[in-house]
This record gives C-alpha cells, sequence and structure tokens, in this order.
C-alpha cells in the first residue's frame, strides 16, 4: 500500500515518505486485524452484558495521574471511519487519491499513540460516517482497533453522522460500551430520564501513593451533544438538553463537595475538562486577535442557544471544552475562564482541505510539588495539536489554565 505524505502539498522527497508510511498502513492493518480476531467472543457476548450493564468494556479501572505528575489525553474528533480500505479519502492532493482510504485514519491513530503515549484517548463523535458504512458494527470495531490494541483506556461521544447506518444512535453507544478497553457509558446509572446516549464523568486521581491517591484532581465530563433539532419549528443541529444540564450540575456540586472536603480539602474546585461533538454558540465569539489555531469555516452549532455555556460557568469549575464538527477549524480561546477548542479534522474520508494536514489534539494536565517533594493537586493544563505530517509536527502550544495565574490572560508557548 502506497500512502503519500500530506505535508504542504511539496511532493518532494515523496520516495522516503512513502515508504514510511507503507510500513506504518501495513503496520496499522496487522495490529487492526489481530484486535478484530481478539474482540470476536468480546462482541458476540456485548448485547446480552448490555441489558444489564451501563458502564464500558473499561469496567471499574481507575484513571489516575502518573509517577512523572502528568495525565495526558489525546482527542480524536471526526474520524468519519467508513469500510476500510475500500473507502476513498476526500480532499486530498491529486495524486494521493488512487491510494488513500479509511487506513491512513488507522495509521495516523496509530502513529499518535506511539508518538504521545497519552493516558486516555478521547473520540470526539463522528467516529464512523453512518451514510457510507454498510455494517456499523464492523465499522466501530474497525475505527476503535487501534486504541483497543494498544490496551489504553479510552472514551467516545456520539457526533451526528455516528447512527446514521444500521444501528439507531442507542445502538452505536451501547456497541461501544462492550468494546474491550473503553471506558464510555450509556448514561448515568442513576438518570433514567436524561436525554441522549453517552452522558457520564471520569474521575481522575492522583498519584499512587500520594496523599491524593483517592481523590479527583482532574475531572473529566461527557455529554451527547445530539445530531439534528427534533423541533419542527427550529431547524439545524442539535444541543445539549436542560435533563443533560441538570446532570452537570449536579455532578459537578458532588464532586467539588468531596474536593473541599477532607481528607486534604482543597479551597477551589478541581479543574474540569468537557468533551462534546457539536460546538456551542459560543464559539462564534473569537476572531484570529483572541485565539489560537485557524479558524476556515463558519461554526456550526445548534439554531439556538441552549444556555449551557452559562451552565459551566456558573459551576465554576471546567477549564476547557474540546469538540470537533467543525473540520477547517483547530482553533482554541478564552471566553469568561472557559477555553473553547476545536481538535481539528483528523479522519480522512472526512471532508477537509488538500494540503490541510489531517490533525490531532493533545491535552496534558500537570500536577504540583509539595513542600516534602511529593505530588499534589493540578497547577496547569497545556495543549497542543500534532499535524498527520513526516515528522508529527507538533504545532500551537499553549497553556489553557493554571493554578497560580487565575484570571490572568495566558500568551501561547512554544510547541510540545
Amino acid at each position: 500500500m502506497v500512502v503519500q505524505s500530506l505535508c504542504c502539498g511539496d511532493e518532494s522527497g515523496a520516495v522516503t515518505v512513502r515508504m514510511k508510511r507503507d510500513r506504518e498502513v501495513l503496520r496499522s492493518l496487522f495490529l487492526a486485524a489481530v484486535v478484530v480476531m481478539s474482540l470476536l467472543p468480546i462482541w458476540g457476548m456485548a448485547a446480552a452484558e448490555q441489558q444489564h450493564h451501563q458502564r464500558g468494556g473499561g469496567g471499574e479501572k481507575k484513571l489516575r495521574f502518573g509517577t512523572d505528575g502528568q495525565f495526558k489525553i489525546l482527542q480524536v474528533a471526526d474520524m468519519h471511519y467508513a469500510d476500510g480500505k475500500t473507502t476513498p479519502c476526500l480532499d486530498v492532493l491529486p495524486s494521493q487519491f488512487p491510494t488513500c482510504s479509511d487506513l491512513n485514519t488507522t495509521a495516523f491513530v496509530l502513529r499518535m499513540i506511539e508518538a504521545e503515549k497519552p493516558n486516555l484517548i478521547v473520540f470526539t463523535g463522528d467516529n464512523i460516517f453512518g451514510f457510507d458504512a454498510t455494517n456499523g458494527a464492523k465499522s466501530l470495531n474497525e475505527a476503535y482497533a487501534p486504541a483497543i490494541a494498544s490496551n489504553i483506556p479510552w472514551a467516545a461521544v456520539l457526533g451526528n453522522h455516528d447512527q446514521e447506518s444500521d444501528l439507531s444512535r442507542e445502538g452505536v453507544m451501547k456497541h461501544i460500551v462492550g468494546l474491550k478497553n473503553t471506558l464510555a457509558q450509556v448514561n448515568p446509572l442513576d438518570q433514567d430520564d436524561i436525554d441522549g446516549f453517552g452522558n457520564y464523568n471520569l474521575e481522575v486521581a492522583g498519584v499512587e501513593g500520594s496523599g491524593f491517591e483517592n481523590k479527583s484532581v482532574l475531572n473529566l465530563y461527557f455529554l451527547d451533544s445530539g445530531d439534528y433539532s427534533t423541533v419542527p419549528s427550529i431547524g439545524g443541529y442539535g444541543w445539549i438538553k436542560p435533563s443533560q444540564q441538570y446532570w452537570f450540575e449536579q455532578t459537578s456540586a458532588k464532586l467539588q463537595k468531596a474536593y473541599i472536603s477532607k481528607p486534604l480539602p482543597q479551597k477551589a474546585p478541581a479543574p474540569g475538562l468537557a468533551y462534546f461533538h457539536i460546538p456551542l454558540p459560543e464559539f462564534a465569539s473569537f476572531d484570529s486577535s483572541n485565539f489560537t489555531g485557524v479558524r476556515q469555516e463558519g461554526i456550526s452549532s445548534a439554531s439556538v442557544n441552549s444556555g449551557f455555556f452559562t451552565t459551566m460557568v456558573a459551576a465554576g469549575d471546567v477549564k476547557a471544552v474540546f469538540t470537533g464538527h467543525d473540520h477547517l477549524n483547530d482553533f482554541c480561546g478564552e471566553l469568561t475562564g472557559i477555553n473553547l477548542c476545536y481538535a481539528g479534522g483528523f479522519g480522512y474520508h472526512a471532508y477537509g482541505k488538500a494540503g490541510w494536514e489531517r490533525r490531532a489534539r493533545v491535552v496534558v494536565a500537570n500536577l504540583e510539588k509539595t513542600k516534602r517533594g511529593g505530588w499534589g493537586v493540578v497547577k496547569s493544563i497545556k495543549t497542543w495539536k500534532r499535524l498527520d505530517d513526516e515528522h508529527l509536527t507538533a504545532i500551537d502550544g499553549q497553556v489553557i489554565w493554571s493554578k497560580s495565574s487565575v484570571g490572568i490572560r495566558r500568551k501561547p508557548v512554544g510547541g510540545n
């Protein structure tokens, strides 16, 4: 399989790059095949298990910071995976069309995992492109195969295209939670009336052996931003409903109460990060003077403002929101203390821009050192993106939150 470089539209040195990419794609195919074979029994049992369990195939595995005081998250937005090697790429250079397919997306996931070695992988919707997926379950299995093969915990939310194959929106989420190593949940166990599928939270504990080993010092919220409006008089995309916002408020309040309580009570909430697919209307608040990255298309949010941004501001713990949906936007800007960040388009069967590399976003939370030399609470949160070029170039590194500079505008810093 020949896969040509997408770097900058320059085809000089293409032979070397093609050879490297050849090896990567072949390796991804091998790993994906191994994963598919190993998961067959799990898929067979998934339907029965999901009748009784809402939690994912990762079970009760606890997320925690490493002994280096870091927790790293890889965000993969808009894979648009369909039928594998028979699915063509969109918006690549003309010379790349004959050999480009979903397998380029698989190879990119593998390269990112190998380069960044994240503690958690988050897929933020449109993980498969339902219209072109002959078999929804098979496409989901292949799309997540690199994450499963890595044995790294992973989570997922739905976009507006995942359910457009032969699985309903609920069916897609139930299938996801039956896969190995996922921490995704269909919905909270105690919330029968919540809208959507894939609303849940994950807690990240401090370093094992530290005073915070049993305390969540970083909270992750995942929400279903819907697909399309179901209100006849309102067109356009879906939005985060009042029932979901109520769940978020209750969950945030509970986590904050635990954080400020003994042992080791804290004065301010633990930082939170929110992941969902469709951007909020507030993403349109920025211009090139007050964000890091690029905006190359409009903000495709819902046509109504559900008020979720205000809900997050009022809760006080969310420091950043990460979305996908608009593939040609990859910016990150701060509004009222919350960073609103796109990941940029990842998948090769998704629309893009020829010569503008597919990309992924990385987020790293760093702990502070205590006076005794141990690890404490989160000190700062940094983000950058990597391009799917020859060198996986890191760009747009920036500190998006710092415990010591709350309320102070933060300037962009160097890459990874």
